[in-house]
């Protein structure tokens, strides 16, 4: 009888249907979902700051010993024993401590966000909402240890009278194309693990890898300049490269550093569509 009085109704409840159906591959990628989720990231960000620093005597001091203990090593056994500080104009300490500050923060980063939606395991299967946010936000969080650890260094260089470079406003550059490949390699880790949990065991041997495959502890000398371009295609090298040459000067490998941040975006597009492909099991399979 109501259908009879209002056909009005019927007829536009009739027109209005709702399609549910899985994202494809590049739909699950909605920057302006992200942007809906801003105040979440921020929760998320905030929580895992607190959580690096809840019941610790030292606080936030970890994020000076740890580079500081491992430059000291690398001094003693690379530049003593090794030579390495032969190739080095100035002090080798403080080479390597620039590297180290900057490796240190992207190689936190990728173990952080590689393992982040296994630890939030929890939300994932009770609440929806973009899981990318999870990763992204371990990344964030490590920008507190990077702030405090690029404060102890300008500290050593007045120590060692180092005049930072000309070129140190090129650094936020250099810090932000480190956050994209960090967010690549996090990314698709992350994804990886929650299918196959032994990527949690080969994440830490390939970063201890991946630290001697970057100018850290060494000069770019050392590299065959027929192989150079080959090894640009690691993306820290031109981050590394450019980020101490922004700070404490030095020549400017153009090519190297141009081929880094191609390199960072094709592996962020990579590990996006991977993401994307496999999200959708993550609540079933995490």
């Amino acid at each position: 009888m109501g259908a009879v009085q209002y056909p009005h109704l019927v007829a536009a409840s009739a027109q209005r249907k709702l399609r549910i159906q899985p994202a494809g591959s590049w739909q699950g990628t909605h920057l302006s979902e992200l942007w809906r989720y801003r105040e979440l990231l921020y929760f998320f960000v905030w929580r895992d700051i607190k959580v690096r620093y809840k019941q610790t005597v030292l606080g936030a001091l970890w994020a000076v010993i740890q580079p500081v203990a491992t430059t000291l090593l690398f001094t003693v056994f690379f530049g003593r024993l090794g030579g390495l500080s032969k190739q080095v104009t100035g002090s080798y300490s403080l080479f390597v401590y620039v590297g180290l500050c900057l490796w240190t923060f992207y190689a936190n980063a990728v173990s952080l966000a590689a393992n982040s939606l296994v630890g939030s395991s929890h939300l994932i299967s009770k609440v929806y909402f973009p899981r990318l946010l999870i990763p992204i936000a371990a990344i964030l969080s490590g920008v507190v240890d990077f702030a405090i650890a690029f404060g102890f260094l300008l500290v050593l260089m007045v120590a060692y009278h180092v005049a930072p470079s000309a070129e140190i406003v090129a650094v936020p550059v250099f810090i932000a194309g480190t956050m994209v490949v960090a967010a690549g390699a996090g990314i698709l880790f992350s994804a990886l693990i929650v299918s196959y949990r032994d990527f949690r065991y080969v994440i830490t041997f390939v970063i201890q890898l991946w630290l001697f495959a970057t100018p850290v502890l060494y000069t770019l000398d050392i590299i065959p300049r027929q192989w150079r371009l080959l090894y640009g295609l690691n993306p820290m090298v031109g981050m590394v490269i450019g980020f101490r040459n922004a700070v404490i000067g030095g020549e400017w490998p153009t090519n190297l550093i141009v081929i880094g941040f191609v390199a960072s975006a094709a592996l962020l597009v990579v590990a996006l569509r991977y993401f994307t492909t496999v999200e959708r099991r993550f609540a079933d399979v995490i």
